[in-house]
C-alpha cells in the first residue's frame, strides 16, 4: 500500500510550499521522535505518539502509543478507524492530517499546522471590561507616575523634612519617612528587628551606605580585632577588580573593606548574624608574617594541616603577679603553689580509692567530677573548694572547737591560739578531797601543752597539716608561711573551649591527670589530641570528624564571645573596654594604604 505524505508549510511572507513524498508500505509511524514515518516537532506530541495500519478491508487503523490520545474528526479517542474513500482528520497538537483517496487509489495524508483557538478572542472582544478601557500603554505610564510619586517622591521629601532620628535599639520610636518600608530588601536580623519601623535610625543619608560611626553609637563596648593601620597592613593586596569596585563604592558613600557594612550584611532575614568563614581568616593569616614583621603570629589557615602549637597561659613563677604565655612547643612547668598528684587521687587500686569507698559521700573510687563541678553556663568549671571536694579526707577537725578554717593565716591563727588556750583537763573517777570537794568530780590538766606540738608555726612547716597540700615558704619578717595559690582563671586565652559539648568523652581522653605526678604538670591537650576529631572545614564529615573552621574557637572582634546560635557564652565575654575612637580621616588613611599596596 502506498502513502502519499504532503507537508504544507507557510513562510514568513506568507506564500505556502507544498512538499509530498510517497512511503510504500503498509503502516505509519507518527511522534515527535525524528525516526518517525511523520515527524510532527510539538511539543504537544509525544515521542511516539500513534500508529496507522491499513487493514484488509482498505480501511485505516489509528491507533495511539502513548497515553495523550489524538483527536479523530474532533472528537478524542486513543485509537479510531478511518475509511479512506469518506476521508477524516487526526488533530495532534497543532497539526492537522487529513486522509483521503486519492483517483489512483493512494492513500493521501496533508499536513498542515493551525493555530490552536484561532479567532476565538476576536469574537469575544466585543464582551470584555478591555474595550472600554485605556489602552495597555496608557494605563502602564499612569501606574509608573503613581510608584513614582509614591515610593519614590513622597519618601525623599519626607527624609529631607524629618528631624533627625537618633538609633533607638529599644524599638519604641518610630521612623519618621513615609513610606520607606517598600523599600526595604528584606527583614533584618534577630538583634536588628526591634529597628525595622525606623529605617533612618541606620540609614540616617539618603542614597548612602550605612556609617562606622552609626553602628558605633549602638556597639559602644566592641572590640577591634586590631589596630586599622595595622589592619590594613596585614591585609592582602587588593586585585584589580576588587580595587575598581572598592573605588566605586566609595565614591558612592561607601566606607573602605575595613567598614563595618563590608563583613556585616543586613536585611538577610530574622536570623543571627553568621559568622566569617574559613577564608575569611586565612586570606590575611595564611601570609600574614610576610606583611607583619613585627607580628608573633605564625601562619595559620586550616586547623588540620596548617595551625600552631597551643600556647596555654599558666603562672611561671611562685607568687606571679600574671600568668604568662607558654612559648610555642616548650613543655610548660605550672608554679600553682600546690602540691597534688593526680595519679595517687585517680588510681582506682589505691588508698585515695579505698578511703573514697568508705566514705558515704562516694562510695566508689574518686572520678574528676567528683572535685571539677561544671560552671552556671556549662562551658568550662568552678574553682575547686577545698571544704567540698577536699575535706572529706583531709580532714580539718581540731580539739573540741570544731575544725580548723581554711583560706586566711590570720583565721587558722585564731583557731590554733583557742586549742592552745582551751581546758585540757583529765577525769580521774575520783572525788577531791576536803572541804573544798564538795563531792565534785575530781578534775586537773593535765593534758599535753598543745601549742608545743600544733602551733602555727609547725602548722605551716614541712611536716604540718597545712603543708599536705601547700607548699611551705618564709615570709618577709621572717616568720613560717605558704606560697600564694595562682591558677589563671582561663588557660586558652586567644581561643574558646566548651567542655560541654564534649560531655559524651571522658575526661582523661584529652587530659593525662590519670598519670600525672605532680602539681606542677600543665595537663592542657596538645593540638594533636585536638585534630583526633576536629579537622579544617573542608574535611569530610564522619561519625569522628568533624569539620572545624576558624570561628568555632576564635572570634573576631576583641573583647567578644565565640560565635553561636544563642550568643557569646556568658563566661567568655571580658570586661567591657573603652568604645574605640574612630575619624574619618583614620579610615582615609587606611583606605589609602590598601589602594597602595593593590596597585604595586
Amino acid at each position: 500500500m502506498a502513502f502519499l505524505i504532503r507537508t504544507i508549510d507557510f513562510t514568513a511572507a506568507g506564500r505556502e510550499i507544498v512538499r509530498d513524498r510517497v512511503l510504500d508500505q503498509a503502516s505509519l509511524a507518527i511522534g515527535r521522535a525524528a525516526e518517525n514515518d511523520i515527524h510532527l516537532p510539538d511539543l504537544a506530541v509525544e515521542q511516539h505518539h500513534a500508529r496507522i495500519d491499513v487493514q484488509g478491508d482498505g480501511t485505516l487503523k489509528v491507533t495511539s502509543l502513548g497515553t495523550l490520545g489524538f483527536a479523530l474528526d474532533g472528537r478524542a479517542v486513543a485509537d479510531g478507524t478511518i475509511d479512506p474513500r469518506t476521508g477524516g482528520e487526526i488533530a495532534l497538537g497543532a497539526a492537522r492530517l487529513a486522509v483521503a483517496r486519492e483517483s489512483d487509489g493512494t492513500i493521501a495524508i496533508t499536513i498542515r499546522q493551525v493555530a490552536p483557538e484561532e479567532g476565538k478572542g476576536d469574537a469575544l472582544r466585543g464582551f470584555q471590561l478591555a474595550s472600554v478601557l485605556p489602552s495597555k500603554r496608557a494605563m502602564s505610564w499612569v501606574f509608573a507616575a503613581a510608584i513614582l510619586v509614591m515610593l519614590l517622591m513622597v519618601p525623599v521629601t519626607s527624609h529631607l523634612l524629618r528631624t533627625p532620628a537618633k538609633p533607638d535599639p529599644t524599638g519604641k520610636t518610630e521612623g519618621a519617612v513615609l513610606l520607606d518600608s517598600a523599600w526595604s530588601a528584606g527583614e533584618l536580623s534577630l538583634k536588628h528587628h526591634s529597628l525595622e519601623d525606623n529605617c533612618e535610625s541606620c540609614h540616617v543619608a539618603a542614597f548612602e551606605s550605612v556609617k562606622d560611626e552609626t553602628c558605633l553609637s549602638c556597639h559602644k563596648g566592641i572590640g577591634e580585632h586590631a589596630d586599622r593601620p595595622r589592619l590594613a597592613t596585614g591585609m592582602p593586596a587588593l586585585s584589580a577588580g576588587d580595587a575598581i569596585q572598592w573605588k566605586i563604592a566609595e565614591g558612592l558613600g561607601k566606607e573602605g573593606p575595613l567598614g563595618c557594612v563590608s563583613c556585616h550584611s543586613e536585611h538577610e532575614g530574622p536570623v543571627r548574624q553568621k559568622a566569617g568563614g574559613e577564608a575569611f581568616c586565612s586570606d590575611c593569616h595564611k601570609d600574614l608574617p610576610a606583611r607583619l614583621k613585627d607580628t608573633q603570629l605564625t601562619g595559620a589557615h586550616d586547623f588540620g594541616k596548617a595551625h600552631p602549637q597551643f600556647r596555654p597561659a599558666y603562672y611561671a613563677s611562685f607568687g606571679a603577679a600574671k600568668p604568662v604565655r607558654a612559648a610555642a612547643g616548650a613543655k610548660p612547668v605550672e608554679r600553682s603553689g600546690l602540691k597534688f598528684p593526680h595519679d595517687v587521687h585517680m588510681n582506682a587500686r589505691g588508698g585515695a580509692a579505698r578511703m573514697a569507698v568508705s566514705l558515704k559521700q562516694y562510695g566508689k573510687p574518686l572520678e574528676c567530677k567528683d572535685c571539677h563541678s561544671p560552671s552556671p553556663d556549662k562551658a568550662g568549671f568552678k574553682p575547686v573548694q577545698m571544704e567540698q571536694a577536699c575535706e572529706s579526707c583531709h580532714s580539718l577537725a581540731a580539739g573540741g572547737i570544731g575544725k580548723l578554717r581554711h583560706g586566711s593565716l590570720k583565721h587558722l591563727a585564731e583557731d590554733l591560739a583557742r586549742i592552745s588556750t582551751g581546758p585540757r583537763s583529765f577525769d580521774s573517777g575520783r572525788e577531791r578531797p576536803g572541804r573544798l570537794g564538795s563531792a565534785s568530780p575530781y578534775r586537773a590538766d593535765f593534758g599535753r601543752p598543745v601549742r608545743a606540738y600544733i602551733g602555727i608555726s609547725n602548722a605551716l612547716s614541712a611536716g604540718g597539716v597545712c603543708t599536705e597540700c601547700h607548699l611551705p615558704t618564709t615570709g618577709p619578717t621572717g616568720q613560717a608561711d605558704l606560697m600564694p595559690v595562682n591558677l589563671p582563671d582561663r588557660f586558652l586565652t586567644s581561643g574558646y573551649f566548651n567542655h560541654e559539648a564534649h560531655k559524651k568523652e571522658e575526661c582523661t581522653d584529652c587530659h593525662a591527670a590519670d598519670t600525672s605526678k605532680a602539681a606542677s604538670d600543665l595537663l592542657i591537650p596538645d593540638l594533636k589530641s585536638c585534630r583526633d576529631c576536629h579537622l579544617g572545614a573542608t574535611a569530610v564529615k564522619t561519625k569522628k570528624i568533624v569539620p572545624s573552621d576558624c570561628a568555632m574557637c576564635h572570634a573576631y572582634h576583641v573583647p567578644a564571645g565565640q560565635w553561636s546560635p544563642k550568643g557569646p557564652e556568658p563566661h567568655y565575654v571580658p570586661k567591657p573596654l573603652a568604645p574605640p575612637k574612630y575619624k574619618p580621616e583614620a579610615t582615609k588613611t587606611v583606605v589609602a594604604a590598601i589602594r597602595g599596596s593593590a596597585s604595586k
